[in-house]
């Protein structure tokens, strides 16, 4: 059978069972992020107690409309755009740049929110400084605009069954603006833990699940697993029982992930954890999109609310770029099974 032929088995059931697969993990997973990134918005920064979220809303804290996501999307699209093109950590560096001097892939054409630490790897790369050694490493830059952009990644990472690897792959897409270990470690949490959800996971096993690769892959002197050890409340038996007022919904990554994996857990919808999330307060934005994401993992898009969706500031663009990650990704895994033929 000629290379033509081979690939033309792809045209019709089996590429079209690929593309539904492929969209169940990547639909939900990022359309989960955004809505949560814009029921966050308005109440960004706002202390724990003093609102309620319960819906779409708009203006608060940046005064934008409803339905405006923040940096959180802009910079994970800027990743989707720049996997799509198949480019490198060089020109997703440049696309950060545009991103704040220009907007774009903002939601309204013009930057409104950045993390310091990145604004500090974006001067760094301009300065020129290589961008995979633009990320801080101090115990200061541990905040949680890494993790925050990087859910893609798991939607390249499904057929990846070496943990050390995924690793090394994660760290790449970490240290671009977060070099310090821990924020490493986080990411590589969150995305492993999005691959466990989508093969269907209970979250709590999917917890343990992880914990144990770091020990099995990391000798006990590895800083990985030293760093691990700032992350053991999720890792406790009684994590999803620790009480609201226990939980920190901070910029710092560990409360971070903290709080976005007790609001999936200690709740039964889609909606109810996004909306927990959002409701916690604080660096409400990202502690929802990470929530989100994880959600829809979860969920899929059967429990994501159709109005919510269609709320989604610049919706055009955003269904543009997801459906081409889509179209990618099937391009990718038809790949992918043709070599292995």
């Amino acid at each position: 059978m000629t290379g033509r032929r081979m690939i033309d088995r792809w045209e019709g059931d089996n590429k079209s069972f690929l593309t539904v697969n492929i969209q169940k993990r990547v639909l939900p997973t990022l359309y989960g992020g955004i809505i949560g990134d814009m029921l966050g918005v308005p109440v960004e920064f706002k202390k724990r107690g003093t609102f309620h979220i319960d819906d779409v809303t708009g203006y608060g804290t940046y005064n934008q409309p409803p339905g405006t996501w923040s940096d959180d999307t802009s910079m994970t699209l800027c990743l989707v755009e720049n996997l799509i093109e198949q480019g490198n950590l060089t020109d997703l560096m440049k696309k950060f740049v545009q991103y704040e001097e220009q907007g774009y892939l903002a939601p309204h054409g013009k930057m409104f929110d950045i993390g310091i630490a990145t604004v500090k790897a974006i001067r760094r790369f301009k300065g020129g400084t290589p961008a995979e050694h633009c990320g801080g490493t101090s115990e200061y830059d541990n905040g949680n605009g890494a993790i925050m952009r990087i859910a893609p990644l798991s939607l390249l990472l499904d057929n990846e069954f070496n943990f050390v690897k995924k690793a090394e792959f994660i760290k790449q897409y970490t240290e671009i603006t977060h070099g310090h270990p821990r924020a490493i470690v986080g990411s590589i949490i969150y995305i492993e833990l999005l691959l466990r959800l989508y093969l269907n996971n209970p979250l709590e096993q999917g917890i343990k699940d992880i914990q144990l690769l770091f020990k099995e892959n990391f000798d006990e002197n590895h800083i990985y697993l030293k760093e691990l050890k700032n992350y053991e409340r999720i890792f406790q038996e009684n994590f999803l029982e620790i009480p609201k007022e226990e939980i920190r919904s901070s910029g710092y990554v560990v409360h971070t992930l903290e709080a976005a994996i007790w609001c999936l857990g200690t709740t039964s919808s889609f909606k109810e954890a996004v909306l927990k999330a959002v409701n916690l307060g604080e660096d409400t934005d990202t502690v929802a999109s990470i929530t989100g994401s994880l959600a829809g993992m979860y969920y899929k898009m059967e429990g994501m609310p159709e109005e919510w969706l269609e709320k989604i500031a610049r919706k055009d663009k955003v269904d543009e770029l997801i459906k081409g990650f889509c179209n990618f990704r099937v391009d990718k895994a038809v790949m992918e099974e043709y070599d292995g033929w």
